[in-house]
């Protein structure tokens, strides 16, 4: 949308106020909101915001940061037409000497759609997306950590307040604009999936954030609390967001070739091999959290296995049976806690490093690795992933090229935040603990 358009639109509309939007090094997505009067001046120069304020954003002593909006952005969010309108507006930060922050995710991602496109070839993703929907108490302020239904996979329940809350997820997303393709009951109990079509590489990150706005709000509204959370639940499946990949140059995608073994291409080969190498460092940043590791325990189809496959969905990477231009690569360990352009900046980035090195993957896996002794794995070469958030840590810290894609900014930044959490995490007594020690000793 043009300027022009859009400050019409806007009037035409009667909208009052519009939130400008920015993601924060940990994936949250904060706003500051100004009035309609006031949305020309800040396309033209932006709006200042202190940059301090927001995690990992920027140091106190450089806190001045800019806000410039993506026009291609806007939309009304669907929640506020009867109390009045309100838009909305992802942004980019920029520093006061016009330059783009190395401190903006949303800028990391970028600079690797920019070498993609140096190379020819445009990068396209489709996200699988679960969370939890959990009740609230009588009063709704309080979060209850109960299951709300007991359905599983593709359940058709009974109309519930589950059923009907995804119901309006999908209406809202929809009118902001969101193709969604589908969305159901996952296999764990209070557990959903709503996947939208996939898009390029920024307007998928975007709309993740979307997504999960969308989502939080609706629950809310509905009085339950939807949670990204991996594993809130023990002894169930855990929530992932599955990221399906694929590159096309101009109309073609690339990874498909009918006459390749399993119709693949040489390049989708590279490309994974390239995921592959660098898929302990991947992990800090598509894991990001302490409770991300409860769910990547073998058990409960969780993708613990570094290998890929076609269509087999016990290895971490497998290539559904699509063919044509549906062809694609799909990582199965990412969960929706990561920061989605940190997480396809460095999965792409990978991907793209594996096709210009010409990185060969092992071949791809035929067997249920679910099913497999350590042995045969050993045999077939398949490692497994970090086991902890200090597992990954060390492993992006020894991984010189995906610190290059993120950037020094965020790389120490992000190292800093994470090392927190695990010093805070390791003298918090767990409720476990309490109840594994307390009486017994």
């Amino acid at each position: 949308m043009e300027k022009e358009q859009l400050l019409e639109y806007v009037k035409s509309q009667g909208i009052k106020f519009i939130r400008l939007q920015v993601t924060d090094i940990n994936g949250m997505l904060k706003n500051v909101e100004v009035p309609s009067s006031r949305l020309e001046q800040v396309i033209k120069d932006g709006t200042m915001f202190d940059g301090s304020s927001i995690e990992g954003l920027a140091r106190i002593d450089e806190s001045d940061m800019i806000l410039k909006p993506d026009l291609n952005t806007f939309t009304i969010l669907p929640w506020t037409v009867e109390r009045g309108k309100v838009g909305r507006l992802i942004c980019d930060v920029y520093t006061t000497t016009g330059k783009p922050f190395e401190g903006d995710s949303r800028y990391i991602l970028k600079k690797i759609v920019k070498k993609l496109e140096e190379k020819g070839y445009t990068g396209y993703c489709g996200p699988e997306p679960e969370f939890f929907l959990l009740p609230k108490d009588e009063k709704n302020k309080q979060i209850k950590l109960e299951f709300l239904d007991e359905g599983g996979y593709f359940d058709l329940l009974p109309v519930d307040l589950g059923e009907e809350t995804r119901k309006s997820i999908v209406n809202a997303l929809q009118v902001m604009g969101l193709k969604v393709e589908a969305s159901h009951h996952e296999v764990a109990p209070s557990q959903h999936e709503i996947d939208f079509q996939y898009d390029d590489l920024i307007s998928t990150a975007d709309n993740i954030q979307t997504f999960k706005l969308v989502v939080k709000t609706m629950a809310l509204i509905r009085g339950l609390h939807a949670t990204f959370m991996p594993k809130p639940f023990p002894m169930v499946n855990g929530s992932g967001m599955h990221a399906n990949t694929s590159l096309f140059k101009e109309d073609k995608n690339i990874f498909f070739n009918k006459d390749g073994d399993y119709q693949l291409s040489q390049e989708l080969r590279y490309f994974v091999g390239g995921v592959i190498k660098h898929i302990p460092a991947i992990t800090a940043i598509a894991n990001p959290t302490i409770n991300s590791y409860k769910r990547l325990i073998p058990g409960y189809e969780a993708p613990v296995n570094v290998a890929w496959s076609v269509s087999n969905r016990s290895a971490l990477i497998r290539v559904p049976a699509a063919r044509g231009k549906g062809t694609r690569a799909e990582l199965r360990s990412p969960d929706p806690t990561s920061n989605p352009y940190l997480l396809l900046a460095v999965i792409f980035g990978c991907g793209l490093k594996g096709i210009e090195e010409k990185i060969t993957p092992p071949d791809p896996v035929i067997e249920d690795i679910y099913s497999m002794d350590n042995n045969r794995k050993i045999d077939l070469g398949i490692g497994k992933l970090p086991g902890s958030l200090k597992e990954s840590l060390n492993e992006l810290k020894r991984d010189n090229f995906v610190r290059e894609i993120i950037g020094e900014h965020i790389y120490k930044t992000f190292i800093s935040i994470k090392e927190k959490e695990i010093e805070c995490f390791k003298v918090h007594v767990t409720d476990w603990e309490i109840d594994q020690y307390l009486k017994l000793y």
